[in-house]
């Protein structure tokens, strides 16, 4: 079976100092739009305590000079990416005290260069020879056919010229010593086996245990200790704001390392848990989905741990790389799973002793509570297991896969250890 999604893919440009002064130029004007239209929503906010949409954005910005210093496409989306911050900021700030409306693109009195989108008649794409055209704004035209020539590399097991279709060019800038890069979003055609089996797995996802799998003979636990080192190490270094100038240098470089790292370790979970689904004939995963739990109130502590739970991300991850492997991904509520008790199916919410401990007051099962938890989920496919091993042992001492951060990968607690 053959199915269409989208890939991203990134090349390293070659001609990086014929064109990053042009590239520096579109950056610098993709932050000023974003800093004009910051401007225009905090005044008319002040006058109306709404704050306009992106088509009231869209409207007024079209009539300012900067407007042009771009495609009309690649301004377009600046609004998007504004509009999007501002409901982000939305549904926040009921949560967090803290949180903090989209703030000024600034350091100091100059402005850090924007990622610039150009969508279908911003580029101009040559796959045969590894080069790409990107359109400038009329304003920093030099002349009618004036644009960049920007050559790229790719990974060499990727072949844009074997894409569907190229739908948007990112420029993106990674600091002073990496330069500008390109990323191509782009349609791809995948074959997917015959089938990966009939088996069903259940998955529980956590904040400290990011996912717990119950598989039909074995639980595997996936912590999420070294995205919380991550997240440790590089918040200290965010705050080095720069005080008034802005973030700096130093702030920006942790928060690119930070998104960069969390990005590897969830594709690099998911990609595992997919795998181990195919290996072991799993054709269907049936996931963790807590409904309505960003609506809930838990607390100042409780809801920052919940905003940074990447439980939505896991399951988008895990969707579409179980479509190329023929893995039938379910999203279920999890409304009850971690209470009631998997082997009996008694609910006393006393039997949740402790964060990671279970212990049934009816039929005395003595489980790892996330564990339970993935059980309950794989019940919800299968309500009636067959044969398999749900004793203490079985459930109370689960397989633990670290992520091992020198290879990059997830491996039993005795590979890492070793």
């Amino acid at each position: 079976m053959v199915i269409q999604v989208t890939r991203t893919y990134v090349g390293s440009i070659q001609n990086q100092r014929q064109v990053q002064s042009g590239l520096d130029s579109l950056g610098d004007s993709a932050s000023k739009i974003w800093n004009v239209a910051r401007w225009t929503a905090d005044r008319i906010w002040d006058a109306t305590g709404e704050i306009p949409d992106e088509g009231v954005l869209k409207a007024y910005m079209k009539n300012q000079s900067c407007w042009k210093d771009l495609n009309a496409q690649s301004s377009q989306k600046v609004i998007e990416e504004l509009s999007d911050a501002f409901k982000s900021w939305f549904d926040l700030r009921h949560k967090f005290d803290e949180a903090n409306p989209p703030g000024y693109r600034k350091h100091g009195d100059t402005r850090p260069k924007s990622t610039v989108t150009f969508k279908a008649d911003g580029f101009k794409h040559d796959p045969e020879n590894n080069r790409v055209r990107l359109s400038k704004g009329a304003n920093l035209k030099e002349y009618w056919s004036d644009f960049l020539l920007c050559e790229y590399q790719t990974r060499p097991d990727v072949d844009l010229s074997e894409v569907i279709k190229v739908q948007n060019v990112r420029a993106v800038w990674n600091g002073p010593k990496d330069g500008w890069e390109l990323h191509f979003v782009c349609k791809v055609e995948l074959e997917t086996p015959e089938s990966a089996g009939d088996g069903v797995a259940g998955i529980d996802l956590g904040i400290t245990n990011i996912a717990t799998v119950a598989f039909p003979d074995e639980y595997v636990l996936y912590p999420g200790n070294s995205v919380k080192e991550d997240k440790h190490y590089f918040t200290q270094a965010e705050y080095d704001t720069g005080g008034e100038s802005g973030p700096s240098e130093k702030s920006m470089w942790a928060r690119r390392k930070l998104a960069d790292r969390e990005t590897h370790f969830y594709h690099t979970l998911t990609d595992t848990i997919i795998t181990e689904c195919v290996q072991r004939g799993i054709g269907t995963l049936a996931v963790s989905w807590p409904e309505d739990v960003r609506e809930s109130d838990w607390g100042k502590t409780g809801n920052k741990k919940l905003h940074t739970w990447a439980f939505d991300r896991i399951c988008q991850y895990l969707n579409y790389k179980g479509e190329t492997r023929d893995v039938k991904v379910l999203k279920k509520n999890e409304w009850d799973t971690s209470k009631t008790c998997s082997r009996c199916g008694d609910d006393t919410r006393s039997n949740r002793v402790e964060r990671g401990l279970y212990v049934c007051s009816s039929c005395e099962l003595v489980a790892n509570a996330d564990c339970n938890g993935a059980e309950n989920m794989r019940q919800k496919i299968t309500p009636s297991p067959h044969g398999e091993d749900r004793s203490n042992g079985c459930v109370a001492q689960p397989s633990t896969y670290l992520f091992d951060r020198e290879s990059g990968t997830f491996q039993t607690r005795e590979q890492v250890v070793s």
